[in-house]
C-alpha cells in the first residue's frame, strides 16, 4: 500500500517540490525588492485578503465537499445527472465569487484598516489583486473534476505557471509602474488567471462538460445541496482556521515595521516542505479514502491513513531538526540581499525557528482532515479548528509583546498541537478508525525518528560555529551555501544510516523504488 501512496504521488510531488522552489524564489525576489518595509507589508496584507477568501470559499470546498460528493455521482450517477451537478456547482462558484469581488472593491477602505495599515497603496494593491479570488475559485473547480479522477499533474502544474508570471512580472514590469508591489500584484491577476485556462483542456478532454443554469435550478440540484451541506460547518471551521491568519496579521502590524513581512518569510520557508509532501499526500489519498469509506472497507482505509502518517513522519521530523540548526544559514542563503539585511534576517529567525517547531503537527492535521471528509464528517475537523483558534488567539495575545513576531508563530504552532490532539479524540467516537492502531503507528514511528533526527543533528550543532567561520568573508553562496550543504550531507548520511540500520519499512520501500528506476535507466 505505501508502495503504491509513493508511486501516486510521485509527479504531484516533483511538480509541487518545483513550484514550491520557484515559490521560494518570488520571495527571494519579493525580499530583493522590497526587503522587511513598509511597501512590503502593504504587498503582504493586500494578497492575504483575497488569498483568505480562497482558502475558505475554494480550497477547502473543493477538497471536503465536492469530492468525495462528485465521487459518489461518478460510481452511482448517469453521465447526464453528473453534468447537471457540475453545471449547478459551476454557476453557484462563478456567482457568489463574483459578487464577493464587487462587494470587495468597493469596500476595500473599510477592509485594509483591519489588518493594522491604513496606506493608500495597500488599498490599491487590493483592489487590483481582488479578482484573484474569482479565477483561482474556478481554478479550483477545475483541480476537483480532475482530482476526483486520479489525476493529479495539470492542476499540480499550475502552481509553477503562477509562480513564473509574478516572478517574470516583479522583474520585466517594475521599471514601468509606480513600484515594485503593483508589479507583483500584476502577476498575482495573470498568474490566477492562467491557473484556471490550462487546466480546462484537460477537464474537457476527459469528457466532462458544464454550462451556466439559472441560480434556482443550481441551488435545487441535489449534488449542490449535499456541498452546500457539508460546506456549511466546515466554512465555520475554516473562517476559524483563518481568522488565525488574519487576528496574528493585526497583531504583527502593531507589533512593529517589518513583523508582517518577517512572518511571510518565515511561513514561505515552512510552507516549502508542508505544501510538497503534506499537501500532496493528503491530495492523492483523499479520492481512494473516499472510495474506502464507500465500500466500507475500514481495514484498507485505516492502513492507507497509517501508512501516510508515518510517511508524513518520515519527511518532516528529520526536516524539522535539520532546520533547527541551520535556520539562520537558510535565511541568510535564501532572502538576503540589497533590502534583505542582517536585521532582517534576525527578525525572520524570531518567527522561522517557532514556525518550524510544528512543522510536523501542521503536517499531520493535513492527513488527518481527509480522513473525517472521505466520510463525510466536517463536523469534527471543524470543532477542531474552532478550538484551536481559540489556542492560537490567546497565546498570541499573551507572547506578542515579549516575542513580537517569534511569540506569533509559537502560538501557531501549539494550536496545530492541540488540533492534533483534538483531531485524535474525535476519532475515538467514531468506530471506523482503528485509533489503537493509529496511535501505536504513528507515536512509536515519531519518537524513533525522532531519536534518530537528534543523533544526526549534534554534530553539526558542535561544529556549526567554526564551520560557518571557515567559510566567513565570501558570497554568500559559499559563506552560506557551502556550510549548508556540507551539513545535509553530514545529517542526511547519518539520518539514512540509522534508519537502514533500524531496517525501516518505509525508507527501504523507497529506496528500492529509487534503485529500480536507477536500474531500469
Amino acid at each position: 500500500m505505501s508502495k503504491s501512496l509513493v508511486k501516486s504521488g510521485s509527479k504531484l510531488l516533483i511538480l509541487t517540490f518545483s513550484s514550491r522552489i520557484l515559490g521560494l524564489v518570488r520571495e527571494m525576489i519579493k525580499a530583493a525588492f522590497l526587503g522587511t518595509s513598509a511597501l512590503s507589508d502593504a504587498f503582504s496584507v493586500a494578497f492575504l485578503i483575497p488569498n483568505l477568501l480562497r482558502r475558505l470559499f475554494a480550497e477547502n470546498s473543493i477538497s471536503v465537499a465536492f469530492i468525495p460528493t462528485f465521487r459518489k455521482y461518478l460510481d452511482s450517477r448517469t453521465q447526464s445527472e453528473t453534468k447537471d451537478f457540475l453545471s449547478a456547482t459551476f454557476t453557484l462558484i462563478t456567482c457568489f465569487t463574483t459578487i464577493t469581488v464587487i462587494a470587495g472593491i468597493a469596500l476595500t477602505p473599510l477592509i485594509v484598516p483591519i489588518f493594522g495599515t491604513t496606506t493608500d497603496e495597500t488599498v490599491f494593491l487590493t483592489r487590483i489583486m481582488f479578482p484573484y479570488l474569482a479565477v483561482i475559485s474556478v481554478a479550483a473547480f477545475f483541480q476537483g473534476i480532475l482530482n476526483g479522477v486520479k489525476i493529479f499533474s495539470p492542476s499540480g502544474f499550475t502552481p509553477i505557471l503562477f509562480n513564473i508570471c509574478i516572478i517574470a512580472f516583479t522583474w520585466f514590469l517594475s521599471p514601468y509602474v509606480a513600484n515594485p508591489a503593483r508589479a507583483m500584484a500584476i502577476g498575482v491577476m495573470v498568474g490566477g488567471t492562467i491557473q484556471a485556462l490550462f487546466q480546462l483542456p484537460f477537464v474537457l478532454r476527459q469528457g466532462f462538460s458544464f454550462s451556466f443554469v439559472s441560480i434556482k435550478k443550481a441551488f435545487s440540484n441535489p449534488g449542490t445541496k449535499t456541498v452546500l451541506k457539508l460546506i456549511g460547518p466546515t466554512i465555520i471551521g475554516m473562517a476559524a482556521y483563518q481568522l488565525n491568519d488574519l487576528v496574528s496579521t493585526i497583531l504583527a502590524g502593531n507589533a512593529g515595521p517589518g513583523v508582517v513581512s518577517s512572518l511571510t518569510y518565515s511561513l514561505r520557508l515552512q510552507e516549502l516542505i508542508l505544501g510538497v509532501f503534506a499537501v500532496s499526500i493528503g491530495t492523492v489519498i483523499l479520492p481512494d479514502l473516499s472510495c474506502h469509506a464507500n465500500d466500507k472497507n475500514w481495514i484498507a482505509f485505516n492502513g492507507l491513513l497509517a501508512k501516510s502518517m508515518n510517511i508524513i513522519a518520515l519527511i518532516t521530523i528529520p526536516l524539522t531538526f535539520y532546520s533547527l540548526v541551520s535556520a539562520e544559514g537558510l535565511i541568510s542563503l535564501v532572502f538576503k540581499s540589497r533590502n534583505f539585511s542582517d536585521a532582517s534576517v534576525k527578525l525572520t529567525l524570531q518567527a522561522f525557528l517557532w514556525h518550524i517547531s510544528g512543522l510536523y503537527f501542521i503536517a499531520l492535521n493535513r492527513i488527518i482532515s481527509p480522513a473525517f471528509y472521505a466520510q463525510s464528517n466536517t463536523k469534527d475537523p471543524t470543532l477542531a479548528g474552532i478550538l484551536a483558534f481559540g489556542v492560537n488567539i490567546a497565546i498570541a495575545l499573551i507572547l506578542v509583546g515579549p516575542m513580537k513576531g517569534g511569540g506569533i508563530a509559537l502560538a501557531l504552532s501549539l494550536a496545530s498541537l492541540s488540533n492534533t490532539i483534538l483531531l485524535i479524540f474525535f476519532m475515538r467516537k467514531n468506530s471506523a478508525f482503528s485509533v489503537s492502531l493509529l496511535l501505536r503507528s504513528a507515536v512509536k514511528y515519531a519518537l524513533k525518528l525522532t531519536t534518530f533526527s537528534i543523533i544526526a543533528a549534534a554534530p553539526i550543532l558542535y561544529f556549526r560555529k567554526s564551520l560557518y567561520a571557515y567559510f566567513a568573508n565570501h558570497h554568500k553562496l559559499i559563506s552560506q551555501g557551502v556550510p549548508l550543504g556540507i551539513s545535509l550531507i553530514v545529517f542526511g548520511g547519518i539520518g539514512m544510516s540509522l534508519l537502514l540500520i533500524s531496517r525501516d519499512t518505509i525508507a527501504l520501500q523507497v529506496f528500492s523504488g529509487l534503485k529500480k528506476k536507477i536500474h531500469n535507466k
